[in-house]
């Protein structure tokens, strides 16, 4: 559903968003919509990031740890990818024979 708004912008702000729909193949209205969504993912994910640090979570070592499993497992099921990932410690080699190729 969309909901057809009103919007007041400075004239340089609104041919720069002219300039990047025309750049990106959209019109300035979906342009708009997809930064407006961009900067309020970015907020929430900002807040959540400031909320982890006060409470002092060590979760950069539990995201490392995330991506080596899924390097492991995209390693077991035989990913197409013809490089290893840089946390996999498994190579191209190691994906073919996973492939049953």
């Amino acid at each position: 559903m969309t909901a057809k708004v009103t919007l007041s912008f400075s004239d340089e702000t609104i041919e720069e968003a002219r300039r990047f729909a025309k750049r990106d193949g959209m019109s300035l209205s979906a342009w708009i919509d997809q930064a407006a969504r961009e900067k309020a993912l970015r907020e929430v994910f900002a807040a959540h990031a400031a909320a982890v640090g006060r409470a002092r979570l060590d979760i950069e070592a539990a995201a490392i740890a995330d991506a080596q499993e899924a390097a492991l497992v995209d390693a077991a099921l035989g990913s197409r990818s013809s490089e290893p990932s840089a946390t996999s410690p498994r190579g191209p080699a190691d994906r073919e024979v996973g492939r049953g190729a």
